[in-house]
């Protein structure tokens, strides 16, 4: 793999990281779903939370989706890393 792809394509998994821990943190928060800024991590985040969600049970109130996805996205920066470096 080239390393100018391998770089974009990590810098891309950890752009999606950061709109999850965002909104995450916005979800304790009490911001207008009409807010320009939180529907747009929705729109980039749901494609990844949502499948997630419909797989793990229901644990109450605590949405461990984003935990899953993060670690999901953890684990392609490293296999983008290790094909790098073949």
């Amino acid at each position: 793999m080239n390393d100018t792809v391998a770089q974009v394509v990590v810098a891309f998994l950890y752009i999606l990281i950061l709109a999850v821990l965002a909104r995450s943190l916005i979800s304790w928060f009490p911001v207008s779903p009409r807010n320009q800024y939180v529907q747009l991590l929705v729109r980039v985040t749901e494609p990844l939370l949502e499948p997630v969600r419909r797989i793990m049970p229901r644990t109450g109130i605590i949405d461990l989706s984003g935990f899953v996805v993060i670690i999901v996205l953890y684990v392609m920066i490293n296999v983008v890393h290790r094909a790098a470096n073949m």
